[in-house]
């Protein structure tokens, strides 16, 4: 199969802060469309060093796109 016949579909549950975390991202990149943009930041993620592994028991809301505590609390943190 070839990399344009895409045989599996992945359904996925975003908040609308992530959402608009990705569709942002993808605007600012110029994806074509919202599933390019997912399967770039995919490939990203996977290729990215120093990620945490997810111990046994982590609810899958430990990972999400954008920080729950919202943009102030990561400038406090010393992130831009």
């Amino acid at each position: 199969m070839s990399d344009l016949e895409r045989g599996e579909r992945l359904q996925i549950m975003l908040s609308s802060d992530e959402l608009r975390a990705v569709e942002d991202w993808r605007f600012e990149k110029r994806m074509p469309s919202r599933a390019a943009a997912v399967r770039e930041l995919l490939r990203r993620g996977l290729q990215a060093e120093g990620f945490e592994v997810a111990a046994d028991g982590v609810r899958s809301g430990r990972f999400g796109v954008v920080d729950p505590r919202g943009a102030e609390a990561s400038r406090s943190d010393g992130e831009e």
